[in-house]
């Protein structure tokens, strides 16, 4: 996999062996290679073994025009730093020269997964509509901090007050930071936006795929079999309001079936 990291003025690519990081001057972003081999994609075994198979397909730029100017010298130069496992390359360009388009075709050129990371959520935003448009055909995600609001627990000496921790979480975002979670264990060709503030590690993986249910069509299961896995993955029952985390059951009268 890679990680992208966005800077002000151009791209930089801060590598480790396996590791691509692209930067801009002015804005730093980071673009890092990881070897998903290593999570869980060896063996693509367990309930979120790939579930989309007609779905994944290589990286492929859709743009309305070709490399031009000094980008096929910069795309040759990066993907070759990047195979040879350089620890740190940098493409810099004014604004409007195209580094995000040039960032693409590198990305094409070497078939990595790729985590983008940006400094805030304005500009993480900006860059997953970007490769949105771009990646087509690719699962493109985002990847950010779902919290609205946070404030942490503190205590104010001067009044002897202490003050609970309170946040809000944005169940938009997180329904977004799921999909990308479940993209990387079930494909190649995932690109994830993410923010500086999620960085942080989800856990281990196989206790993500152990609070999967999967499902097939076309599979028969037991009704209380079904719903008691459910409520084992702390799902709740609601018949009215179907929202995250919850799920109903309707039970069709008899006088209905024909």
């Amino acid at each position: 996999m890679i990680n992208l990291l966005w800077g002000a003025g151009g791209w930089q690519l801060d590598l480790t062996p396996g590791l691509l990081c692209l930067c801009s001057v002015g804005v730093t972003v980071a673009v890092k290679a990881l070897d998903t081999e290593n999570i869980l994609m060896a063996q693509r075994s367990g309930p979120l073994q790939p579930d989309r198979p007609d779905a994944e397909s290589e990286f492929r730029v859709d743009a309305p025009f070709d490399p031009a100017g000094d980008q096929p010298d910069a795309i040759e130069q990066l993907a070759a730093g990047f195979r040879d496992g350089m620890d740190k390359q940098t493409l810099l360009g004014v604004t409007g020269s195209g580094k995000t388009n040039t960032v693409s075709w590198v990305l094409e050129e070497i078939q990595k997964p790729t985590l983008v990371i940006a400094h805030n959520k304005t500009l993480a935003a900006q860059l997953y509509e970007e490769f949105r448009t771009l990646f087509p055909d690719n699962a493109v995600e985002y990847f950010v901090s779902y919290y609205d609001y946070y404030q942490p627990e503190a205590y104010v000496e001067a009044s002897d007050t202490y003050i609970d921790k309170d946040a809000s979480i944005n169940d938009e975002i997180d329904r977004l930071r799921h999909s990308a979670t479940r993209s990387l264990l079930t494909r190649d060709d995932v690109i994830v936006v993410a923010s500086v503030s999620a960085i942080y590690g989800l856990g281990d993986p196989d206790n993500y795929i152990d609070m999967a249910l999967r499902l097939e069509r076309g599979q028969q299961i037991d009704r209380d079999q079904l719903l008691a896995e459910l409520v084992d993955l702390n799902y709740e029952r609601n018949d009215v309001d179907f929202t995250q985390a919850r799920f109903g059951f309707a039970v069709t009268p008899s006088r209905y079936i024909r």
